[in-house]
Formats: structure tokens, C-alpha cells, sequence
């Protein structure tokens, strides 16, 4: 089943709990109204009674009834009489009806022991009745008065109808306004959804906060963000597209153009392995482009690092990405590590740190002339990462860290991606990068 909109809830929700109330409020009047009328016609039926109790009835004669009856028959009475379901008739000690009302009384069953009020089935269709019994002043005769319950049922039942109805044709009249408001207060939200729906997919524009309740406007503020979130999120994939095609063209090239002369050889067998020698050089160089566009994009999109959640092992850390970039140099590189019991940089991601190194590293061996030494000392500032051997024009230096930046003269293969990478992994775990020069001596500082 389709849900309901919320403005369909919200109207029926409301319609629910108007007629709940007013429904509850209709009990409660009614009890309230029944024990009311109850005590009314009580004290009616007592002031009756004593009436009757006063009244001369030893000389009454049987006649008498019938001449009172025929008085009452000849009244001229326009109007529609209502006796209110009332009835009253005296008895005699011997417990014979002496006198009634000539209609509900002289159905009332005598009862000696009976004193006050009393409940009683009277009649063919056996109605209930209450009935008050009283003496007479001259203790006598036996006095009854009753009146049928169905009557004061239908008096609590007309007042209530009758103090009710009003009330209704108000509640009718409430919940139009009710769903005139609803439809009226849910107006913005439409707007923003059909705003939304009009926008063409590259409209990262944000959402207009004006004449927007305040219940709504930090869904607004968290759809603006995120529209920003979106819109920077595809900019880093267009932007990575776009420098991975460049970047891809070059070395596919060149790959192509080595297989066309490996195959134009023939039986040179020196020309043949020479185009293969660079086709491998090359199939590297694009290998590890791709590994560095990848991880690039990987660190674009991770946003912020937990850093307090993992201790970093500095140990286990150097020792593995030191015996890599041996295994991959081919030789025992001269690395020396200072002071790394006192870095501060105490936690982060194992595995981000690891590629940091790992780059820096990697930079150093390409870029410094063999059997360099390299330093990697920490301190309490950070991390400084030095080789020797490398001059480095200082107009190059504020460019470094940038993507695909390579100063010219380069003759070692590479991406221009490694410090790019540095550069964004330090600024996840909250540290800046700065490079300097000093005589042949190339560093990278990594600092708070």
C-alpha cells in the first residue's frame, strides 16, 4: 500500500483527534447531564409525594376518579400534552389502589416493606420505573410516585444533542481551516521539491532560505551542503578524468610507438630489444601512474581522518617501507632514521603513513644521485625527510606539491604525483608540508 502524504496524515490525524475529543467530551456531558436530571426529577417525585401525603384520602370515594378523569378529559389543551412519563397512585393499608393518575399508576405493585426510592418493571412491556414511596401524613395510606427511565434518558440525550450540535457544525467548520492551513503551511516544502525537480543536473545552486519555516530550514541548510558536497565531489572526478586522460596519452604513445618498432625489427635482434627494453621501461611508468592517479583519488574522496583512532607503530612503519624501496631499487639503500621514539605525530591511519613514506622515499632514490644519504628525523615539531645531491631551482619550490608539477630537466621517470600525495595525506591528519633548499640538501618538513 502506498504511504500517505503528510498532508493527508496530518488532516486525518487531526479529524481523529477533534472527533476523539469532542466524542469524550459528549460521554462526559452525558453523565454529567443523566446524574443532573436524575437529582431534578428525584426532588419533582419527592415534592409530588408530599403533596399526596397531605391530602385528605379517608373520605376519598370510588367515584371520585372517575369524576376527576372526566374533567381532565374535557380541558381544552391546544398543545401536545406531555406528562413526562410520570405516574403516582395511593394505597390503602390492605394495599388496594383508592386513587391513581388513570394511566401509569395504576400499574404500580404494592409493596408494604418498600420506603423511598425503588426501581420496578411496570406495564405489558415491562418498563423500568423508579418510584418513590411515602406515607401518608396519617400513616394510612401508602403514597407512590414514579416516573419511566426511558424518559430521562431521552431528556440527558436531547440536551446533549442539543449542546452538541453546535459544537459539530464548529468542528466541521475548525477542520476545513485545519486543511486549509496544512495545504497553506506545506506550500514551501512543494516549492523546494518542485524547484529541485527543474534543476538541470549541473545546478548546484543553493536553495532560497526565505519565507521557509524554521522547522524547515535545517533540512534547507543540510540540502545546500550537501548540494556543495555533490558539486565538489564531481569536480575532483572531471578534474581527475581530465589529468588522467593527459597524463595517460603521453605513455600509452609512447608505448604504442615501441611495440610498432619492435615489430618493424625483423631479426634485429639488438633493435628488437631495445624497443622492448623501453616498452617495459614504459609499461612501468604507466603502471605506476595509474597506482598514483588511484591513490589520489582515493585520498580526494576520503574527506576527513579519524586520526585519534589508531596508534601509529613508527617501527613497523619504516622497517616495511624501507625493505620496499630496497627490494625495488635492487640494492640497500642508505637511509638513517633519527630520533623516531620522539615523533609527535602519534596517531593516524598505519596505511596512509606507510604511503606518505613510502613516496618520500620513492622521491629521493629517483631524484638523488646513487649511494645518497637519506634522513628521515623526527622531532617535536614533525617529520623532516632530507637527501643530498639535488639542486633544485628556487623558483620551482612553490610549485612543488602540485599535481603532474615536474621541474625541468627531469631525467627520472615519474608521474609528478608523489608529493601531491604527501601534501593531501598530511593535510587529512592535520599537518602542512613545506619544502626547502639549502646547498645541495633537498627537504621536506612536516609540521604542525
Amino acid at each position: 500500500m502506498k504511504k500517505l502524504s503528510l498532508k493527508i496524515r496530518l488532516i486525518i490525524s487531526f479529524c481523529i483527534a477533534s472527533v476523539v475529543i469532542l466524542g469524550g467530551a459528549g460521554v462526559l456531558s452525558w453523565f454529567e447531564s443523566r446524574e443532573q436530571i436524575d437529582e431534578f426529577f428525584d426532588t419533582y417525585q419527592l415534592l409530588l409525594a408530599r403533596q399526596l401525603s397531605t391530602a385528605d384520602w379517608k373520605n376519598i370515594q370510588p367515584t371520585t376518579l372517575k369524576k376527576v378523569n372526566k374533567i381532565v378529559d374535557e380541558l381544552d389543551d391546544d398543545g401536545e400534552e406531555d406528562d413526562e412519563a410520570l405516574g403516582f397512585a395511593v394505597f390503602n393499608q390492605d394495599g388496594n389502589i383508592i386513587f391513581h393518575d388513570n394511566e401509569n399508576g395504576r400499574f404500580f405493585n404494592y409493596n408494604p416493606q418498600i420506603s423511598g426510592f425503588g426501581e420496578q418493571k411496570i406495564g405489558s412491556k415491562q418498563k423500568e420505573w423508579r418510584i418513590v414511596w411515602m406515607d401518608s401524613a396519617d400513616y394510612q395510606h401508602k403514597i407512590a410516585v414514579g416516573q419511566e427511565l426511558a424518559y430521562r434518558d431521552d431528556v440527558a440525550f436531547d440536551l446533549i444533542e442539543e449542546m452538541l450540535l453546535p459544537w459539530c457544525c464548529g468542528l466541521v467548520g475548525l477542520l476545513l481551516m485545519i486543511v486549509l492551513l496544512v495545504h497553506m503551511e506545506l506550500c514551501p516544502l512543494r516549492q523546494i521539491a518542485k524547484n529541485i525537480a527543474q534543476r538541470n543536473p549541473d545546478d548546484f545552486s543553493l536553495l532560497n532560505e526565505d519565507n521557509v519555516p524554521q522547522e524547515i530550514v535545517p533540512l534547507v541548510k543540510e540540502m545546500n551542503q550537501l548540494f556543495g558536497r555533490i558539486e565538489l565531489m564531481l569536480k575532483r572526478e572531471r578534474s581527475f578524468i581530465s589529468d588522467a586522460a593527459h597524463e595517460l596519452r603521453s605513455p600509452l604513445t609512447a608505448l604504442k610507438v615501441q611495440l610498432e618498432v619492435a615489430e618493424m625489427s625483423g631479426d634485429d635482434c639488438e633493435s628488437k630489444q631495445k624497443a622492448l627494453t623501453h616498452l617495459r621501461v614504459g609499461i612501468e611508468r604507466s603502471s605506476r601512474l595509474v597506482e598514483q592517479l588511484l591513490a589520489l583519488s582515493r585520498l580526494d574522496s576520503a574527506g576527513q581522518v579519524a586520526c585519534s583512532e589508531e596508534l601509529l607503530d613508527w617501527k613497523t612503519l619504516l622497517r616495511q617501507v624501507i625493505e620496499e624501496q630496497n627490494a625495488i631499487a635492487g640494492r640497500v639503500l642508505n637511509v638513517k632514521v633519527i630520533h623516531e621514539d620522539r615523533c609527535v605525530i602519534s596517531h593516524g591511519q598505519n596505511l596512509l603513513w606507510s604511503l606518505l613514506l613510502r613516496n618520500l622515499l620513492d622521491n629521493a632514490v629517483r631524484y638523488s644521485p646513487e649511494n645518497t644519504q637519506i634522513r628521515l628525523e623526527f622531532n617535536d615539531c614533525g617529520l623532516i625527510v632530507s637527501n643530498s645531491g639535488v639542486v633544485l631551482d628556487k623558483k620551482y619550490i612553490p610549485h612543488l606539491g602540485e599535481r603532474f608539477f615536474r621541474p625541468a630537466g627531469q631525467k627520472a621517470i615519474g608521474s609528478g604525483l608523489g608529493l601531491s600525495i604527501v601534501c593531501k595525506i598530511a593535510e587529512l591528519h592535520g599537518y602542512r608540508v613545506r619544502f626547502e633548499q639549502e646547498d645541495d640538501i633537498f627537504k621536506v618538513i612536516i609540521f604542525h
